[in-house]
């Protein structure tokens, strides 16, 4: 008889109610979207009287959104939302918009006051990098966030059948569907269901019409290929933790073979 575990990171069950509650993102505001789920489920909702939702970290982070709608950016079934609560800065060009990591690091830790730290990881991605990162953060029991800034070209579909699942699960056999759409963006990384065959990681993604209510999973060395990023400008992985977990968390990602420091995903900063 197969047996399957299931790991859920600390805060990970505070982290998905938010996230339903708050679907779908804003437009071109990923990054900041998944900066406050990390937020909130750190136990962080309000700062001076402002919420710490996706339009405050957004702020705090310097994103930028394309003055113009681009429904091309968009996944099948999603409309695009522009009801922003704090007007951003626009630009023109719609592929430069959004978060970048710099932006969305410094905001993690300004709104927490110091009490999140934010340890931003890039390449060179393997599976085994990122099942090792996974494994120093499980045994945490503060609540951590992995923001992961993801080539969505490399994942499976986020709708696969319980048969592709269980081949997967079982024999690591990986025919999952076809990825759901093509572009730059990040999504948090909250658990992992682990079988003989593979290890399956699960996604809280922006949209509703990705997997079931905007949460997915993913084969291991399918979302480390996403993190690589080839051919695209570069991503990786930004860990959301106490600040007092910081430490043996950098430990463990440096044994792993992970360099830590920010990347430039092609996103620009605010217009002076």
């Amino acid at each position: 008889m197969a047996a399957l575990d299931l790991t859920l990171l600390a805060g990970a069950r505070t982290l998905l109610r938010t996230h339903a509650r708050e679907l779908p993102q804003r437009d071109d505001l990923c990054g900041a979207f998944c900066g406050s789920l990390a937020l909130s489920a750190a136990g962080l909702t309000e700062r001076e009287g402002e919420p710490l939702d996706q339009d405050g970290v957004a702020a705090a982070a310097g994103s930028v959104v394309s003055r113009v709608p681009d429904p091309e950016a968009l996944p099948d079934g999603e409309s695009g939302r522009r009801d922003y609560r704090v007007a951003p800065p626009l630009i023109d060009d719609a592929s430069a918009s959004g978060t970048n990591c710099p932006g969305l690091v410094q905001a993690v830790e300004q709104l927490s006051d110091g009490a999140l730290a934010a340890l931003p990881y890039s390449a060179s991605w393997s599976g085994a990098a990122l099942s090792a990162l996974f494994d120093a953060v499980a045994e945490l029991e503060r609540p951590v966030t992995l923001l992961a800034n993801v080539a969505t070209r490399h994942l499976w579909g986020s709708s696969p059948g319980a048969e592709q699942l269980l081949a997967y699960l079982l024999d690591g056999a990986d025919d999952g569907p076809a990825p759901d759409w093509d572009v730059g963006h990040f999504v948090c990384v909250f658990g992992r269901l682990r079988g003989p065959g593979g290890d399956l990681y699960g996604v809280a993604d922006t949209y509703r019409a990705l997997g079931w209510g905007g949460v997915h999973v993913q084969p291991r060395d399918r979302l480390a290929r996403a993190l690589e990023r080839p051919q695209m400008d570069p991503g990786g992985m930004i860990v959301v933790l106490a600040d007092e977990d910081a430490a043996g968390v950098r430990a463990a990602a440096a044994a792993a073979g992970l360099r830590e420091g920010v990347w430039d995903n092609g996103t620009l900063t605010p217009p002076t």
